[in-house]
């Protein structure tokens, strides 16, 4: 994280702090691309969440690529429209919108999804999907790492059968998330 960058909500709403630990934690080129906004989105974020916008942020706003996540487009298309229809009605529907694309851009990435989002922990992770989409927070019944869960809901909401985010081979825990996809083998008895 780049020093000596700060960002202070303009106003007291939950989304807002939340953004900010967001953006604060990937407060340097490479990183808030990962957050995959565009040029644009990220200065209406900023402006919507954080009048006066300190320069820096106008920079690094101004400076951020075209996401490049081109070869998972349907993942995060899906991801991006399933958390949208599962977004808490009372925040404003670019707020969902943009939260939508940082996480279906982090399940890209191949680590926990906290870790992908610059955030301390598991618990970072629950509190921002409590207040964007809260649903998926009561359903998550069986405990699942985030990624996973989301990646599994997404793949139930189009009908097709659960399958790991882009990112989840890459990750740590893989094996563990993912041990019922091993293969077995199993010895071939001939007559």
């Amino acid at each position: 994280m780049t020093t000596n960058i700060s960002l202070t909500p303009s106003h007291s709403r939950t989304e807002a702090a939340l953004f900010a630990s967001l953006l604060l934690a990937n407060a340097t080129p490479e990183r808030v691309m990962r957050l995959g906004l565009s040029g644009a989105a990220m200065a209406a974020l900023l402006r919507r969440h954080f009048a006066p916008v300190p320069e820096v942020w106008h920079v690094l706003a101004a400076d951020l690529p075209t996401p490049a996540w081109a070869s998972h487009a349907i993942f995060v298309v899906e991801m991006r429209e399933m958390l949208r229809r599962r977004a808490n009605p009372v925040l404003h529907p670019v707020d969902a919108a943009d939260m939508a694309t940082i996480l279906a851009t982090a399940c890209l990435r191949p680590d926990h999804l906290w870790r992908d989002l610059g955030l301390t922990g598991r618990d970072d992770v629950t509190a921002l999907l409590a207040h964007f989409f809260p649903s998926l927070v009561s359903e998550n019944t069986a405990n699942l790492r985030w990624k996973r869960f989301l990646a599994e809901t997404c793949a139930n909401a189009y009908g097709r059968a659960p399958a790991p985010a882009p990112g989840c081979p890459g990750c740590e825990a893989y094996g563990e998330c993912y041990a019922h996809l091993r293969r077995t083998s199993v010895p071939i008895e001939f007559p």
